[in-house]
């Protein structure tokens, strides 16, 4: 079977991308080199804001996100991932641009979180408003464990700060507590869904499995790009 080669719509945000390249390369069982699995990386940080946009307060990102996709249809893109979960509310576009199959951050991390039946959701304001993981789990038969408005406020606080390149023990502290709190109200494990979280949240810091959306996208992306698992 020969390898397919994945795009990848990134920059949202740029170390978030750099990291989810690098769980790829990590996830790949490779001895050489040509054993690697070839990536196709529109790393974009012009993308509009998908926060304000969600909020109603910035330009749509739908756009940019489509053209993206469109350069890397045309450069061989065979597949394309997204490692962004707020983005997945502007997938429509994408999708409508190109005749190739864009893989869902949130569909596969759903999937991944069959096991549990109570699912705490640590993410920003923007994808828990659109409810991309609420309506998921819920298809699922999954129910969806989620943070409070205050806990919100606080984890984009904490996402701004690791944007902007702070990668603190506090920043981290302040993750995990929230994370505690949701598994206070019932959740036998916690996604980070939202793809600056893994880069201070690590699964030893929890008491219940931590679920990160970008290693299992990135999973993912290599089982199909070296034929383990079919291209739907």
């Amino acid at each position: 079977m020969t390898d397919k080669t994945a795009g990848v719509i990134g920059g949202m945000g740029p170390e978030a991308t750099v990291d989810f390249m690098a769980r790829v390369i990590a996830a790949t069982p490779a001895s050489t080199d040509q054993e690697h699995v070839r990536l196709l990386v529109d790393q974009n940080p012009k993308v509009p804001s998908r926060q304000a946009a969600r909020a109603g307060k910035g330009e749509d990102p739908g756009p940019a996100m489509a053209a993206m996709a469109k350069g890397l249809e045309q450069a061989g893109a065979d597949f394309l991932v997204m490692p962004c979960n707020t983005a997945h509310a502007f997938a429509q576009p994408v999708r409508s641009a190109v005749s190739i199959p864009l893989v869902s951050i949130i569909e596969v991390t759903v999937d991944a979180c069959r096991e549990y039946k109570n699912v705490g959701v640590l993410t920003t304001p923007g994808c828990l408003e659109a409810g991309l993981y609420q309506d998921a789990l819920a298809t699922a038969g999954l129910t969806a464990v989620l943070p409070d408005e205050t806990e919100v406020a606080e984890m984009m606080r904490l996402v701004a700060a690791v944007k902007a390149g702070d990668r603190n023990e506090a920043i981290a502290r302040g993750m995990r507590s929230l994370a505690a709190a949701l598994v206070d109200r019932g959740a036998q494990a916690v996604v980070a869904a939202c793809t600056e979280i893994p880069l201070v949240l690590t699964p030893d810091m929890l008491d219940v499995p931590l679920v990160s959306s970008t290693d299992v996208l990135a999973e993912v992306t290599v089982a199909i790009a070296t034929g383990v698992r079919p291209l739907d």
